[in-house]
Parts: structure tokens; sequence; C-alpha cells
């Protein structure tokens, strides 16, 4: 072997996955269980659970400003601050503005997290499955493309996800809304209870429960195998879990594959591209640029996954251009980085409740009230396509901002009136012209092409926020609330961190780009699971789904890699 082909060796795995996030991690961890020798590529610095969460234990009289940002970093960060998780105690896990530009040909509010974990750290841990009537939509009311696989083929993968994760919630054997793999659920407040029982028997296509999350409310075997230990009800979850307490992959699945000695991280690795050999007809490696020296190196592999969250992973496969494919590595339609879709977040109401005055709520529950969807779920009924999920919550706030003095410590004495806040969770359906492509002409610091993002509203999300909007106020008003008041926060779409699309899954190459495997339909030995994989939206929160997509998808990996097939 002469000198370059030791070196190529020395830089030769059995899979390469780009990004650590959620589906990253569960992609390691499927890959290195089956035995695979697998390389993780991350950007950002390394994360080490328990070491590296600076803030996780302090208290709020530690930081400077109670946890506020001092003004010259919410001036300097004004995407990142929008986000709610942005603040004193987590600012090191956000990326900083300046420092990963992008164009924005129309607003959009990307909000990103370049470490071990990526944004598993700071997500919402909200989880609930995709029903049947979420995969059957688009290929039942003609929009977007038709999915290539049902409940029934995810839903497996839902049950393994889940124990591992460990989820919280009840069964309630909703059909909009299928069980999840759960252990003890959080419990309604007084209120929210209340407006539980008047939604009931005001409607007969509405149904609230509590919310499932990835929060371990009683850690079986499986995740004291992980080290996890109980939820604390802290809220704190942002800084990062010293307890384990909430599904993350720098907690879960990264440390379960390290275990394993399949894996080998490499942090501060910026992909540029996937290499294509044409004479092998196949993906064999990955072009990396060092964060910190700007060296480019190349690692080779069999298989590799692309789950470098949703705009990432549109970014890298445009940027592996080659011969064969000259607009992006699978892009022979043209459809790479285009139907990109989100979360329509921007209709919130807020009220008062009168009553209940000699109740009150124990800790800080993780979790809200939600209502799955009741628009257009069997068949189209409205003016406008889809639906959206509510969420709900019910509190009551200590203290006035406007005291001060005596007036101000007796009111902290003791709670104010009951405050409630409703919010949805739109379901966005794909167009083609809600896309991302890159720069011709601004790179970053990495000499890789800049993204530019093209996503907005369309007529059908204002429909959809006006009917959200209505309902909200009159379940609010039937349930005795009062005070309503409407808002449409006007927030960009992004904000919701939701993006989902760009490199869609379906049954026709011709209109899709990866397979019901995830599997690049012209280069089979690339998987791409996370958000870009995504052919619509659904109404629920995403990430349970792309865990499940995960590991289906790695397994069936490394079953064609035994085969012989990638």
């Amino acid at each position: 072997m002469n000198i370059s082909g030791a070196i190529q060796a020395k830089m030769t795995y059995d899979a390469i996955v780009i990004g650590s996030g959620i589906s990253g991690g569960w992609a390691a961890k499927e890959l290195c269980d089956k035995g695979l020798k697998t390389l993780v590529l991350e950007r950002g610095r390394e994360v080490k659970h328990l070491d590296d969460y600076p803030t996780a234990t302090k208290n709020p009289w530690d930081f400077p400003y109670r946890g506020r940002l001092p003004q010259t970093i919410t001036e300097d960060n004004p995407i990142a601050d929008r986000c709610y998780a942005f603040g004193d105690a987590t600012k090191h896990f956000f990326v900083k503005d300046a420092e990963h530009p992008y164009v924005q040909e129309k607003p959009f509010d990307w909000i990103r997290g370049y470490q071990t974990g990526g944004k598993s750290l700071l997500w919402a841990r909200q989880v609930q499955r995709w029903s049947r009537f979420e995969f059957e939509a688009p290929g039942r009311d003609g929009f977007a493309v038709d999915w290539p696989i049902r409940y029934n083929d995810l839903a497996p993968w839902y049950s393994y996800v889940e124990k591992f994760a460990g989820i919280s919630g009840n069964r309630d054997g909703l059909e909009t809304l299928p069980d999840s793999e759960v252990m003890k659920p959080w419990e309604m407040n007084c209120v929210e209870k209340h407006i539980q029982e008047k939604i009931k028997s005001s409607y007969k296509d509405r149904d609230v429960v509590i919310g499932r999350c990835a929060h371990l409310t009683e850690p079986q075997e499986i995740h004291k195998q992980q080290g996890r230990g109980q939820c604390q009800a802290r809220t704190l979850c942002e800084r990062g879990c010293p307890f384990g307490g909430y599904f993350s992959s720098n907690s879960s699945t990264l440390p379960w594959a390290m275990r394993t000695g399949n894996m080998t991280l490499r942090p501060h690795a910026v992909v540029h591209s996937v290499i294509y050999d044409e004479q092998k007809g196949k993906a064999v490696g990955v072009r990396v640029v060092d964060s910190n020296t700007k060296e480019m190196m190349e690692y080779f592999a069999r298989i590799i996954f692309v789950n470098a969250a949703c705009l990432n992973s549109n970014l890298i496969l445009l940027n592996s251009t080659s011969g064969r494919f000259p607009n992006g590595l699978g892009n022979d339609n043209g459809l790479l980085g285009k139907y990109v879709a989100f979360h329509n977040y921007r209709g919130t109401v807020a009220a008062t409740f009168e009553g209940f005055s000699d109740q009150y709520y124990y800790g800080r529950r993780p979790t809200a009230v939600m209502m799955p969807s009741f628009r257009n779920v069997r068949k189209q009924e409205e003016d406008f396509m889809r639906g959206y999920m509510t969420f709900y919550t019910g509190s009551r706030p200590h203290g006035n901002s406007e005291s001060l003095g005596a007036d101000l410590k007796n009111s902290v004495a003791k709670p104010g009136v009951w405050h409630v806040s409703m919010m949805m969770q739109g379901e966005t359906i794909p167009v083609e012209s809600n896309h991302v492509r890159l720069s011709p002409d601004q790179k970053d610091a990495w000499g890789i092409p800049q993204l530019i993002t093209a996503v907005d509203y369309t007529d059908n999300d204002e429909k959809v926020m006006a009917d959200f909007l209505t309902q909200a106020q009159e379940m609010l008003d039937k349930a005795g609330c009062k005070n309503i008041i409407p808002n449409d926060s006007k927030q960009a779409p992004g904000l919701d961190i939701h993006e989902m699309g760009g490199v869609r899954m379906g049954k026709d190459p011709k209109t899709s780009l990866l397979n019901k495997w995830n599997q690049l339909h012209t280069c089979k030995n690339v998987f791409v699971t996370d958000g870009a994989c995504m052919t619509s939206t659904g109404n629920q929160n995403p990430s349970l789904t792309f865990m499940a997509l995960t590991a289906r998808a790695a397994n069936y990996a490394a079953e064609e890699f035994r085969k012989g097939n990638l």
C-alpha cells in the first residue's frame, strides 16, 4: 500500500453520519449497535453530558442580569434573540448571527446550535406521533406528493424510539393522535381541566389531552442503563440537564453509541460536500473543512447519513456537485432545496379566568395541554387546506411589575388571578416557490457558499391562522374566560424551528429526492433522515418522526451493508 492509500485507509469507516443532533444521534446509535464503524461529523465544538453544562445548576442571582442579556449581545444577535430559549444561561449553545451569515431573500429566522447534540439541547421536547391522516393527506388532497410510507410502516419504529428516549403522557385512544409508549403523565391544573371539560361538552370533534413530552417521570431499566434519572421539573432544560431527565443526543444516543466502541466523533468538522465517484456510481465519502485551521480533508465510507438539520442538509447536497450531478447530489429533477415548509406559530390568544382562587399547582411542568387538529382531518371541508394543533396552559403569576415597596412584596407573596394562554401550531402547505439555494458570490468563513432563504407564508397560512383565532376565542369564551385577546405575532418563518423539506421523500424520482427508505433515488448509499426529508409537515411537533424515520432507515442501511448492497 502506498502512502496515499495508507492515509485513505486510516480515514475510512463503514458509515459517516453528518450531524450529531436528534436525528444524527439516532443514526449513530443504530449503526454502531449493528457493528458498523461509524464516524460522526459535528461542525461545532464537543459538548459532553454533565461536563459541559456550565449554567445547569446556577441560581438566578448567580447571573449578573438575572438571566437577561446585556444590550450589546441582543443587538449583535437579533435573530437568535427572537428565540424563547436564548438568554444568559443558554447563549453558549446558540449560533451567533455574525459568525454564520446567510442571505434572507425573504425574512427567515434560522435558529441554529452548532455543538455536539445540536439543538437537542435546546428543543421544546414535545413529542406526538403522526396519525394515518397526516401520511394520507397529500395523496388524498392533492398537495405536495404522496408519501411513500404510511403510519403502519412507521408505527413499530415510533414504539422503538419512544421506549429508548422515554416519553411521558397518557394513552388517550385517539385516532387523530395515536398512542405512544408512555410512562406516568404530568397533570393538568384545575383551570386546564375546567377548560378541557367545557370544550368536550361543547364540541364533538375536539379532544383535549395532557401533552406528551420526552421527559422521564418513571425511569425504566433502559434509561438507567443510559445513566439517566428522573425529570426534576425544573424547566431549566435549555441549559443542559445534569439529571438526563429529558432526551438529548448528549445524554442518550451518543454516549450509547460511544460505548459500543464503534463510534468516532470528529468535532470542528464543517462539511463542505459529499464526494461522488462517477466510476463507481455512488458516494464514497465526505469533504470536510476544519473549523479552526481551515484545512480541508476527506473521509471515506460505504454509507453516508446526512443529518445536518434541514437547511444545512439542503446546503450540503446543493454544494455536492460533480459531472454526474452538476446541480447538487441527487438533483436530476431540479427539486433539491424546493418545497421547504415549516409550522405556523403566529396565532395566540390570552385570557383571564375568575375562579378557583383557593387552588394552585406544584412544580414546573415541562409540557402544555394539547388538542390535535380537528380541521380537514378525514376530508377537505374548509376554505383552507389542512389545519392546526392547539396548545394551552393555565397559570397564576405572582407579583405586579407596576408595584413598588410594600405593595410589590404583598403582590409577590400570593398568586394573582388565573391567566390562560392558547397557541396554534399550524401545518403549512409545501410550495415550490418556498426554497433555499446557494449564493453565487457570498461565502462563509470556510469557503462554503452561503445559503439563500426564500421562504414565506401563503394565503392558506393566513386563513388557517384566522380560523384558529376565531375558534380559540370561541372555546375560551365557552369555558368562561374573560378579557380574551387574540394576537398575530407576525413572526417570520423559521422561529418555529420546525423547518422541513427540500429533500423530500416520494414514490417517483421525477417529483421527489428520496425513496421510502430515505435513500437518494439516484445515489442509494446516501440517506437523509432529518427534517429535510419531510414530504409534508403535519400538525404535530416533528422531532419524534425524525427519530423514527432515522432508526428505520439506519437499520435498513445496516442490513443492506451486510448483504453487500451498499
